[in-house]
C-alpha cells in the first residue's frame, strides 16, 4: 500500500487543528473542533494538543492491536488522552473534540471507521463509495448509509456511535480519508463529483486537491456563493493506493 498525505492549516487560524498519520497498514485523520471564542473550554491544553495526542495514541493502538476492533482502539485512545490531562474538566460543552476517520488494511479485508465530519472515499470495481461520519454514505444509486453526528470528547463510549464496516480488499483501488475542510470541494461546493476528486488526486496528489480547495475559498471570501461557517478551514487528505503495480492492476 502506498500512502501520500497532506495537511494545511486555515489561513485564518493557527495552529492546525487537524491531524494525519499513517503506517504501512493504518491511516488516520482527525478534524479538531475548537470551542467558541470566549467560552469555557474546561481544558487548559487546547484543541491542537488534544487532537495530536489522541491521533498518536489511536494510530499506535490500531497498528499494534490487530485483533481489537477499531471502535475499541478509539475508546482506549480516549482513555489514554484523558489520563494525560486528568485535571481538566472535559465534560464542559466547550471542551476540545474531534471528528475521526480511520482505515486499517489487513491481508484480505479493510476496516474503516468514520465519526463526525470526516469522509472516506473508496474506489471499488463497481464505482465509488462515499462514507461520511455525518451524512452516511452514497453508493452512487441513491442508497444512503446510517448517519452519525457525534464527535470524540472525553467519553470512550462515543466510539460506539461511529460508522464502522469491514469489506474485502479485493478489487479496491484507492481509499481516501478527508477532513471536511478538504471534502468541501465535492460535498459542499459541488465543483466536482467524487470520481473527479479521485482523478484530481491521481493527477497531483493531496497537495493539489487542497490548493483547489483554497482557490475556491478565495473566490468566495464573503461566503455568498457557498454559505458556510468558516470562509477557510483546515484541510487534510490521506490517499491510500492499494493497486498492485507489480501485477499490472490499473
Amino acid at each position: 500500500m502506498q500512502i501520500i498525505l497532506a495537511s494545511r492549516r486555515s489561513p485564518d487560524a493557527a495552529p492546525n487543528d487537524d491531524f494525519a498519520a499513517a503506517t504501512a497498514t493504518v491511516a488516520v485523520v482527525l478534524d479538531g473542533a475548537a470551542a467558541v471564542p470566549g467560552s469555557d473550554t474546561g481544558c487548559v491544553h487546547g484543541t491542537a494538543w488534544f487532537v495530536h495526542r489522541l491521533g498518536v495514541s489511536f494510530v499506535d493502538l490500531l497498528a499494534r492491536n490487530a485483533d481489537s476492533s477499531t471502535p475499541d482502539n478509539l475508546a482506549q485512545a480516549i482513555v489514554n488522552v484523558n489520563a494525560l490531562h486528568a485535571g481538566c474538566d472535559m465534560s464542559s460543552p466547550g471542551s476540545p473534540s474531534a471528528a475521526v476517520a480511520a482505515v486499517r488494511v489487513k491481508e484480505e479485508t479493510i476496516e474503516f471507521l468514520a465519526l463526525g465530519g470526516t469522509t472516506i472515499v473508496l474506489e471499488e470495481p463497481s464505482g465509488v463509495l462515499v462514507i461520511s461520519g455525518n451524512r452516511g454514505g452514497d453508493d452512487g444509486t441513491g442508497k444512503r448509509r446510517p448517519t452519525v453526528s457525534s464527535t470524540v470528547r472525553s467519553d470512550p463510549s462515543v466510539a460506539n456511535h461511529a460508522h464502522i464496516d469491514t469489506m474485502s480488499r479485493r478489487g479496491l483501488r484507492r481509499v481516501v480519508l478527508l477532513t471536511d475542510g478538504a471534502s468541501r470541494l465535492a460535498d459542499q461546493f459541488g465543483l466536482m463529483d467524487w470520481s473527479g476528486l479521485l482523478d484530481l488526486l491521481e493527477d497531483g496528489g493531496p497537495e493539489l486537491l487542497i490548493e483547489h480547495v483554497r482557490k475556491a475559498e478565495r473566490s468566495d471570501p464573503d461566503r455568498l456563493r457557498w454559505p458556510r461557517d468558516q470562509a477557510y478551514d483546515h484541510a487534510t487528505v490521506i490517499l491510500c493506493d492499494l493497486r498492485d503495480r507489480a501485477a499490472g492492476q490499473a
